[in-house]
């Protein structure tokens, strides 16, 4: 289990250098992560897209790319399709946004001819740290499933408890948030966070400790927990956060970065191997954060 997410990136160097195709890989933010990893022998990146704009953000960054791992496709989409065909006949490992929207890129990755379909629902998970709190967290999912429906939702919980596994949590508590503590008909996330709870505990969700529906003080503070008479273990040991949808899990996730003054880092997961699909917001280590939790997941996936 790792501490911090410095901890999580050290510890990623033992499963690469892994190679990385970056759809519509004319992205300076990519190109600077990109060159970063390198340098740390973490990874290599394959750059689909305008060789043109490539080669200029690579000489601007100081970055000498090996001209094999450029590969002239101006068209945003095309790159994209490229991008993901190397990684479905094993030329690369992983998968990363470039300079195109995610929705695009998760069209072609979901294509049922061509794509990196399984038939498990994509969604992202967030491994953040924050001062004062000496462990990883998880939360999802705030940028690929905007109102999920109860079986949405325990998908959502099977693809974080597994993120938590492959960075040693051997049995994550996750935490099923909403406004309040009790069953309300009017308040439907309440209602799903019950149920979910059931499912975990009928063996429906396994590998993890759910409980909800619960604010987000009680997972924090015990006093909290104890004023409002709730004893569970989740409490102040909270790993797993689940959103009841993306509008508030985006915005507890820019509270986090902030407020709180976390790191992160973040893929989607769901596809045949995880996909790194960030914000052009997001700094170069950020991204490297990403590629070492995308790394850790895929080998967690190959030991299964």
């Amino acid at each position: 289990m790792f501490r911090t997410l410095a901890d999580m990136v050290e510890a990623a160097k033992a499963h690469g250098p892994v190679r990385i195709a970056v759809a519509a890989g004319h992205s300076p933010e990519c190109i600077e992560a990109l060159k970063q990893a390198s340098q740390m022998k973490l990874a290599e990146g394959i750059f689909i897209g305008d060789a043109r704009k490539i080669w200029a953000l690579a000489d601007e960054a100081g970055y000498e790319i090996p001209a094999h791992q450029v590969l002239n496709e101006p068209n945003d989409v095309e790159a994209a399709r490229r991008a993901v065909a190397m990684v479905r006949d094993g030329s690369a490992d992983l998968l990363m946004k470039g300079k195109i929207g995610t929705a695009e890129l998760v069209r072609v990755v979901l294509d049922r001819e061509s794509g990196l379909r399984t038939g498990r629902l994509l969604s992202q998970v967030i491994v953040f740290e924050v001062p004062g709190i000496q462990r990883l967290m998880l939360m999802t999912d705030a940028a690929i499933n905007i109102a999920p429906t109860l079986a949405q939702k325990a998908e959502l919980c099977r693809n974080a408890i597994e993120v938590a596994h492959a960075i040693g949590i051997e049995k994550p508590n996750v935490a099923l948030l909403c406004a309040l503590e009790l069953v309300n008909p009017e308040m439907p996330a309440t209602v799903d966070a019950a149920a979910l709870v059931v499912m975990n505990r009928r063996g429906q969700i396994q590998g993890a400790y759910l409980e909800g529906p619960i604010a987000l003080d009680a997972p924090l503070s015990r006093f909290a927990a104890e004023c409002k008479n709730i004893d569970s273990p989740i409490v102040e040991n909270t790993d797993i956060f689940i959103a009841p949808d993306i509008e508030a899990a985006n915005i507890l996730y820019r509270a986090i970065l902030y407020f709180a003054r976390g790191e992160s880092g973040g893929i989607v997961v769901g596809a045949k191997v995880p996909l790194i699909l960030l914000s052009r917001a997001e700094s170069p280590e950020t991204k490297i954060r990403s590629i070492a939790l995308a790394m850790h997941t895929a080998a967690h996936g190959r030991r299964r």
